[in-house]
């Protein structure tokens, strides 16, 4: 099933087995995705982190990033103010942004439309990159002077007292993991900050951070073109730990969708695909044999192509939370629509293998990106 055939059928309810034991997910009345029976307003949930750092979330959340920011066009701030509250009526609990989306324009817009809902979600946002008066400077920070300020900064713009949970956006090299922690562990007892993660970092970094303070979550792309973290330890060390696990990109910047191809033209002002080695168009033109395989894949099992791609994340471990990102209400109900499936063992290695007969081709970033990321 491609897009267009599963928008046709968007009133009907899928009967197929949900994840695990879990009730079938369910919207409030005025939502309208057609997610099924049960509790108003709720969806399965996952637990990121364990003990004290534990974040209990809906099992897909929501990356903002793309609603002011690198993804070409997009509808007005009041549209994309009434997708954030349709998916929060549907249930959704997790959004995600970062001081450097803009910048500080997304952490703003977020702030404001889900001022409403304090208290029934958990925003996430991320510190790391420079900004100098309103700009990025294209390099890395995580001194503590500097951490504690941009705190400071983004408890304002997103309205909050305290941030759910607080990402280093990429690694500082000039700056011990150790000190960044220790500067995370003040802000906590401060109650400024309730929890903190990780961005593209090694397992050695995991470790050492989490020694000084427990971590809730890492987050890095992953994806079924990008698969490093299940070779590089990362997400070893998330499960020996206790650790949960945000796949970030996880439809990879949507081409698992099905709607980029070689003619796809890229907004040169705000969309960050144009520079990437694996969005040019002869790239694009070959990795489409991958999409294919996701589409006829998910044509005997009425799923789309974006559904298997979230189905499969969400397969690989309960610790495991994506954060697909749209500014699109049909593409929020789709990816929501994706908890009404389940993959076997079977299912999933038939699809890796599928998958695996398929070079990837182009990297995911250009050298300059490539350096800020450790993997």
């Amino acid at each position: 099933m491609n897009r267009k055939e599963f928008f046709k059928a968007m009133g009907a309810v899928a009967g197929a087995a949900a994840f695990g034991s879990r009730a079938k997910a369910a919207c409030p009345a005025p939502c309208d995705c057609g997610t099924g029976g049960g509790a108003a307003g709720t969806l399965p949930g996952r637990v990121l982190g364990s003990g004290r750092a534990a974040m209990s979330v809906s099992t897909l959340g929501f990356g903002c990033m793309g609603l002011t920011y690198n993804r070409s066009q997009h509808p007005d701030k009041k549209q994309m103010s009434r997708l954030l509250a349709r998916a929060v009526d549907c249930g959704v609990t997790l959004f995600d942004t970062a001081i450097v989306y803009g910048p500080l324009e997304n952490e703003l817009f977020v702030g404001e439309a889900l001022a409403p809902y304090k208290g029934r979600i958990n925003i996430t946002t991320k510190f790391g990159h420079e900004i100098v008066d309103g700009k990025a400077t294209g390099r890395q920070t995580s001194r503590p002077d500097v951490v504690r300020r941009y705190c400071e900064e983004s408890l304002r713009r997103l309205r909050l007292d305290s941030i759910p949970l607080f990402y280093q956006h990429r690694f500082d090299r000039d700056t011990p993991i150790e000190d960044v922690a220790g500067c995370i562990a003040d802000l906590i007892r401060e109650g400024k900050v309730q929890r903190w993660g990780l961005c593209e970092v090694s397992a050695d970094i995991i470790r050492r951070a989490h020694a000084v303070c427990p971590l809730t979550a890492i987050q890095s792309e992953y994806h079924l073109m990008h698969r490093l973290v299940e070779k590089n330890g990362v997400l070893d060390v998330c499960r020996e730990l206790g650790i949960g696990f945000v796949p970030y990109s996880p439809i990879n910047r949507g081409f698992l969708g099905g709607g980029i191809n070689e003619y796809t033209q890229f907004d040169p002002a705000n969309d960050n695909r144009q520079t990437l080695p694996r969005f040019q168009p002869e790239a694009l033109r070959l990795n489409t044999r991958i999409v294919n395989v996701l589409q006829r894949f998910g044509r005997t099992r009425g799923m789309t192509s974006a559904q298997v791609a979230l189905a499969w994340l969400l397969s690989k471990a309960p610790f495991v939370v994506p954060i697909p990102g749209t500014t699109k209400q049909a593409h929020l109900y789709e990816n929501l629509h994706t908890l009404d499936f389940t993959l076997s063992a079977g299912d999933i290695a038939e699809l890796e293998r599928a998958v695996e007969t398929i070079p990837v081709i182009g990297d995911r970033y250009d050298a300059e990106q490539q350096k800020r990321v450790l993997g």
